[in-house]
Formats: structure tokens, sequence, C-alpha cells
């Protein structure tokens, strides 16, 4: 059950640009979310299962989630859950124009190879509320530089929470300190990174990588929770929708750009894995920010 939502809307089209609640269960998140914004969720309390993209996950404790446009998720509690949220439009504050001063992406978002979420501690669940509480009263007050300001607090729950996961241990760490399948991992990471463009099977990366095939899939899936194709699915789509973002290419020049040689395959691809067509993904998230700077 949401509490106190505290909203602001675009002025001209009326939709979300920032909203900020408290919740006491987990009846926002427990049906599939595919929103058109950035959210941020603290959990204070609870534990249960968390599914995102390909993959299902357990959470317990205290924990921030991190979702992007269109990401699909579901939160379902196995004991009670409790906390906060902070959801904001990319025309509100865009993490892609802002990478500079807020790396968020790839750190928070669009994490790929991590789990969209993170332990912390009950100090920094102190300050996230600080800092939530902050922009709340500026919704409040509606005074002049009111974007301005919540957006300056926004980034500094931001840097926090970047701080915080980067002084975190990668996925698979831990467990594996200074094994082989850590480094195959890591080579896997790098390859996808360079070659998203042009390769898209798994039995590529399995050739390039020079393993078997079946041994890379049951390592990949071992680690991530996902399937290698899923993963690639994952780098495909991530760069298409900062394409459609930042840029005023055309969805065909996008859709070469990205490998696929028929533009209406790529938009099929497109709408499977993130349930909207490029175009309007592109209408309802915004485009052409870089070109405007």
């Amino acid at each position: 059950m949401a509490i106190d939502c505290l909203l602001l809307t675009h002025p001209h089209t009326g939709e979300l640009a920032f909203r900020s609640y408290s919740f006491s269960d987990d009846t926002p998140f427990n049906y599939l979310q595919r929103n058109n914004y950035y959210s941020l969720i603290l959990l204070t309390q609870g534990s249960g299962e968390l599914r995102a993209n390909f993959a299902t996950y357990l959470f317990a404790g205290s924990t921030l989630c991190c979702f992007g446009p269109y990401q699909p998720y579901t939160i379902q509690a196995s004991t009670a859950v409790a906390g906060l949220v902070l959801d904001f439009h990319a025309d509100f504050f865009c993490i892609y124009r802002h990478q500079q001063e807020v790396a968020s992406n790839g750190i928070l978002f669009n994490t790929i190879f991590e789990p969209p979420f993170f332990p912390v501690t009950t100090e920094a669940v102190r300050e996230f509320a600080a800092l939530a509480a902050v922009m709340q009263e500026e919704v409040r007050r509606q005074e002049v530089a009111q974007q301005e300001s919540i957006v300056l607090y926004l980034k500094l729950f931001l840097l926090k929470a970047i701080r915080i996961r980067t002084a975190q241990p990668a996925l698979g760490t831990e467990q594996n300190p200074s094994g082989r399948e850590p480094w195959l991992l890591q080579q896997l990471q790098d390859a996808i990174n360079t070659h998203y463009r042009h390769l898209h099977t798994a039995g590529a990366y399995a050739d390039l990588l020079r393993v078997p095939a079946r041994s890379l899939t049951r390592l990949v899936k071992s680690h991530y929770q996902k399937t290698l194709s899923q993963l690639i699915t994952e780098r495909i789509i991530m760069e298409a929708k900062r394409e459609l973002y930042l840029t005023s290419q055309s969805v065909k020049a996008i859709a070469f750009a990205l490998g696929f040689g028929d533009e209406y395959y790529f938009s099929r691809f497109f709408k499977k894995n993130t349930a909207v067509s490029p175009q309007f993904f592109r209408e309802s998230v915004g485009f052409a920010k870089a070109e405007e700077s």
C-alpha cells in the first residue's frame, strides 16, 4: 500500500515527472512493472523474491533496487516489507546527460551483469530517508527553482548509492576470489560489450573465447541466473534505448547499427523485450537530448 504520495507532473503532458511515496506492503510492485521512468525503491525491512528481466533473485533486509525505463520487474514479499520510492522521468533528470556528474549508468541502472539491487546499512537507510524527506518537502512547498532543488538532492541520493555499490564486491567474487570462472566471465563481459553490435548468438561468443558452448552456457546460468542469449539481448536493448533516447537517428539506422538487416525484425525484437515499440519508447521517454545540449 502506498502512503503519502507526492507527485510532480510535466506541465505540458500531465505525465509523471517526479514522485516520492512510502509503502507498507508489496502491493505497488507485486505485478509486472514496465514503466517509462526510473525507479529507486528502498526496502527498509522484509524479504522476498525479485524478478527482473530474465532472472529471479532473493532479497532480505535493507535493500536498494534500481530500475530503468521499461525494465520489467516484480517484487513479491515473503515477510512484511516497507520502504520508500523515488520515481523520476528522464525529462526531469536524465542519467545519460548527467553521466559525468553522476555516473550511475552501468552501476545503478542498466546493470546487465549484476542484480538490479544491493544491500545497504541501517545508517545508509537513514541518510537516504533524510534526502527523500527534503525532496518531498520541496514538492509540498512548490517554490521557485523547485525542479533544480529536487534534482540537486536526487543527485546526492544517487551519488550515495553509487559509493555504496562500488564499495561492494562484484557478483561471484566472494565465492571464487581467485578462480578461473570469474576470469572467464570477465572475458565474456568484455566480449559482449565489444561485439554486441555484430555477434548476437551464444555460439559466436563461445567460439570467440575458445570454450565449449555447453560449458560456457552452464557457467553463465549458474552465475547470472540467466542464459548467455539473454545477456546478449539485454546488452543490445540497453544500447537501443540509449540511441532512441539520446539521438534523432531513425529506427532503421539504429537497427542497422546494431546488426539487424531488417528494421521490422529489430522492432519486433525490441517490443518482445520491452513490451513497447521503438517509436513508442522514444515518444514516451523522450529523445535527442544530446543534440539539444
